[in-house]
């Protein structure tokens, strides 16, 4: 137990989350997964997994996580694997600023106060991993996703200078950047919609009307979406390898967005990106 390898990973009550905690367990590391909500806490539990609760937009209980995980394991934390989030639809004029708040909170600000509390254990022992699960539109911009676009703009660049400054210290630093990916995410986004969004007095009405047929399942599939074990095999290389990359793109829609961003002048590219579906 002395020599084995803790995580602590975040929103782990589904998708990436849940898939990864338990196939880093089966790996041999020692997972110490959180969750929002009380009844998610058994199913890990059950597999092996020391469970936690933790909210990021709520301080107190990432400060309360850290020193558990630091009682638990006399202060070793190998590695960090930021990944609990959700995404705020709505166009930018229809967004209260409250909402565009909140998912900062969650997507953002939660992320940096726990990756602050963990790294003074890693440069301790001289060595650590820290792996954000950002998105692919955190690197290309989308319609309709500007909070959630926002919010991961701001982790990208935030990360990338986390990683220049811990140059040296034996801490690494990679972002993770999934196009779509199979989880409960797209209910998590419907859900804030209704509660944010008022779509009868918007002139983007129609519009809205022709996503929410997808994000209740009623709209075309996309063919492109993969399972979380292609965000769990990229995970794998940046907490192991001895150089990891600071950009692990998942998805081919994901690998396409940033090759033709690349390629294209911007105002080409963002044309192509008014329509894109």
């Amino acid at each position: 137990m002395a020599d084995q390898r803790t995580i602590v990973v975040t929103g782990c009550s589904s998708g990436i989350g849940a898939y990864c905690a338990r196939a880093l367990k089966a790996n041999g590391w020692r997972v110490f997964a959180t969750v929002r909500k009380v009844e998610d806490l058994q199913a890990l539990e059950a597999d092996g997994i020391e469970a936690f609760l933790m909210d990021y937009t709520q301080p107190e209980t990432i400060s309360a996580l850290v020193a558990a995980v630091c009682e638990r394991s006399g202060g070793r934390i190998d590695a960090l694997f930021n990944n609990g989030a959700y995404g705020q639809p709505g166009a930018v004029e229809d967004l209260p600023t409250q909402a565009l708040r909140d998912q900062f909170e969650a997507n953002f600000f939660g992320w940096h106060e726990l990756t602050r509390q963990v790294i003074p254990f890693m440069r301790r022992r001289g060595q650590g991993r820290i792996v954000q699960c950002s998105s692919i539109l955190g690197l290309v911009p989308y319609r309709y996703r500007g909070a959630y676009t926002a919010s991961k703009f701001a982790l990208e660049g935030l990360s990338i200078t986390l990683r220049m400054e811990l140059q040296g210290s034996g801490i690494h630093v990679s972002l993770i950047e999934p196009g779509p990916i199979t989880s409960r995410f797209t209910t998590n986004a419907l859900a804030k919609f209704k509660e944010h969004i008022d779509l009868e007095n918007s002139p983007h009405a129609g519009e809205y009307r022709r996503q929410l047929a997808r994000l209740e399942g009623s709209g075309p599939i996309n063919r492109h979406k993969l399972g979380p074990g292609a965000v769990y095999a990229v995970l794998t290389h940046a907490l192991n390898s001895k150089n990891p990359k600071p950009h692990y793109p998942v998805t081919i829609p994901a690998k396409q967005g940033i090759l033709l961003k690349r390629l294209l002048p911007a105002g080409l590219f963002y044309r192509l990106m008014r329509w894109t579906d």
